[in-house]
């Protein structure tokens, strides 16, 4: 990745949350290394897969990854040394310990090893000079059956952002104070002013930096980002973004329609895999266990309904008390044929989002 990415991290680390903020377990179920590799492999991860690299951690993902994943060996790669310090600093003050932090460029090999049974690339694709090898670098490290979970910009998701950023790089405008003066000269309704009222991360310097200032920025519609997964030799497995289908096939056919009218329902988010082993196929021999990320939330003591944030596209099943206690017997593996008429209801609602795991034994 060029020099002038590594600076801007170097000057504006992202995101930049407080260091006590904290996230509840529960909200990170997505991030579960086990709970991931059962949904496309129909299995539990083997103990050579149960290490995780997030390239490009930026300063705070480190510590729900840990939180998500207590007993997993994490490596946390990134070109900006200011980015790891805090987020080495935040999984510290969390007692997150299993960690290990690297400064280098995802494309360096040697530096992070592998392979891997999770890669996750949040938001660094779009960034690098060439996208392609550097998802080439990364699908090269995982371990058969392996998945990588990425975010890049949509190209019309991101065209405001995209035509103020290029303008001010036009302008010169290349630092927060030198943005927000021409902020505050910008006439109401301007395609500026409407920018800036409606998004939080303006308010801050740094997010107002990786929004509008960055220096390298690529877009993608839908057919390139497939064709981008497919050559680097991994499987598309599930859109994860608002409101994705579950069919990728699907889910690609009503994106590239509303890409037709230049809409899109926001960046894309993708699962892809390295030869991948297919969801359980059959019920009867299976196992079935809760994903380890909602333990604490099905205990007894939780007042009222627990509400967990969707994170694989579609809505989550509200757990009230009597789901709760269902779900409580399946805190260790449980074979299908054990479960109750009750459980086995709940089953494909809650495999689907990630909140039960079914594997062969």
């Amino acid at each position: 990745m060029a020099d002038d990415v590594r600076t801007h991290y170097e000057l504006y680390p992202y995101p930049h949350y407080p260091l006590l903020a904290s996230v509840r377990r529960c909200d990170t179920y997505a991030l579960n290394l086990t709970a991931v590799w059962a949904r496309f492999n129909g299995a539990l991860p083997p103990p050579e897969a149960q290490r995780i690299l997030i390239a490009g951690c930026g300063s705070f993902s480190p510590y729900p990854f840990s939180l998500a994943n207590p007993h997993a060996a994490i490596t946390a790669l990134d070109l900006s040394e200011r980015s790891l310090r805090r987020a080495r600093l935040h999984c510290l003050l969390h007692g997150r310990t299993n960690v290990t932090f690297c400064r280098g460029d995802l494309l360096d090999a040697p530096l992070t090893g592998g392979p891997f049974g999770l890669i996750d690339a949040y938001g660094v694709l779009h960034h690098l000079d060439d996208p392609l090898a550097g998802l080439k670098a990364l699908a090269g490290r995982l371990a058969p059956g392996g998945v990588l979970r990425l975010m890049v910009y949509s190209r019309y998701a991101r065209r405001e952002e995209e035509s103020i950023r290029r303008a001010f790089r036009l302008l010169g405008i290349t630092d927060p104070a030198a943005a927000r003066r021409l902020i505050t000269r910008a006439k109401p309704g301007s395609r500026l002013r409407r920018f800036v009222e409606a998004s939080d991360e303006a308010a801050f310097d740094n997010g107002l930096a990786d929004a509008l200032l960055h220096p390298r920025v690529h877009t993608f519609r839908v057919g390139g980002l497939l064709d981008l997964v497919r050559q680097s030799g991994l499987e598309p497995l599930l859109f994860a973004h608002h409101d994705a289908l579950e069919d990728v096939g699907l889910e690609a056919g009503r994106l590239t329609a509303l890409e037709a009218s230049r809409r899109s329902p926001g960046n894309f988010i993708l699962y892809a895999g390295r030869n991948v082993s297919g969801p359980c196929p059959v019920d009867r021999g299976s196992l079935v266990m809760l994903n380890p990320c909602l333990s604490r939330a099905v205990a007894p003591f939780s007042l009222g309904a627990v509400h967990i944030a969707p994170r694989l596209g579609g809505a989550t099943p509200v757990l009230t008390r009597t789901e709760r206690a269902l779900l409580r017997g399946l805190r260790n593996p449980k074979p299908w044929d054990a479960l109750s008429p009750a459980c086995r209801a709940l089953l494909p609602a809650y495999r689907e989002a990630l909140f039960l795991l079914q594997f062969r034994r």
